[in-house]
This record gives structure tokens, sequence and C-alpha cells, in this order.
């Protein structure tokens, strides 16, 4: 998927709605396309001895976490804004991923878990197997 593409699939998808697509930089195997309250944005996924992490400019990228995959840095970002509150100020732009943009259909199964998920935040406290218990919880993004 191209920049163009990203960018059009998410212009009218709410904020926080991303997508992680092949990069068109050559020194760089994917982009996460976010949309932010500015439009649509992109960030580079960094690949560098075994890890994964944003790419930033040279006096923060230290400081950034590394992951052993990039389901492992989507997850840690989606879960960091999971929780936010502020709203952003005086002009700032700020980034936050809470749910994957879909291409196709998601089966009933995972529309029922969704749904679910949206009614409670006790799902523990469900009168259900414990298997099914823990595949509702593997599906962490706001709906």
């Amino acid at each position: 998927m191209s920049v163009a593409e990203a960018k059009e699939r998410l212009q009218d998808a709410p904020e926080g709605t991303f997508l992680v697509r092949d990069s068109s930089h050559s020194e760089y195997l994917l982009t996460i396309s976010v949309k932010t309250s500015a439009g649509p944005t992109n960030l580079r996924i960094e690949y560098q001895d075994g890890k994964f992490r944003l790419d930033s400019i040279t006096c923060v990228r230290s400081r950034l976490k590394q992951f052993n995959s990039v389901v492992h840095l989507i997850e840690y970002y989606v879960l960091m804004c999971k929780d936010r509150t502020e709203t952003p100020s005086n002009g700032t732009v700020h980034l936050y991923l809470n749910k994957p943009l879909y291409t196709s259909a998601p089966s009933l199964q995972h529309r029922c878990r969704i749904t679910i998920n949206k009614c409670t935040n006790q799902i523990w406290e469900l009168p259900l197997p414990t298997r099914l218990k823990e595949y509702l919880k593997e599906y962490r993004y706001q709906s």
C-alpha cells in the first residue's frame, strides 16, 4: 500500500485508527500510518540488531523502547494510549494508536468479542470457560 492509499483509507477514520504497511523508504521494512487530529501521518519502524522500534531523531532514538516483534511494538503503544485523558492544547498534535483499520470484514466470532469488550471490563467475572475469557482478553484495542 502506498502513502497516498494509506492517507485515503485513514482520511475519514476516527483519530487513533492505524494500519501497518510496507515502507516506501528503502532503509525501512514497515511504516505505521495513523490518523491524528491533523490528519493521517506516517511513522517508520526501524529494525536493528534483531529489534524493532519507532524511527526518531538521533538524540531520542536510544531512549525508545525496543521490541522483539512488530506486534509487541504495536501492542505496547496501543496500551500506552488506551487510558489517554489529556486533550492536545496550543496546536500540539498527539499521536494515539487506538484501533487497527481493517480492510476486510472481521469474523462473527471477532465481532462478538469486540461487542463483549465494549460492554464490560470485567471479562474474568463472566460465567464463561477460562479459554473463552482468554480469547476475549486478547483483543486490547478500543472500538
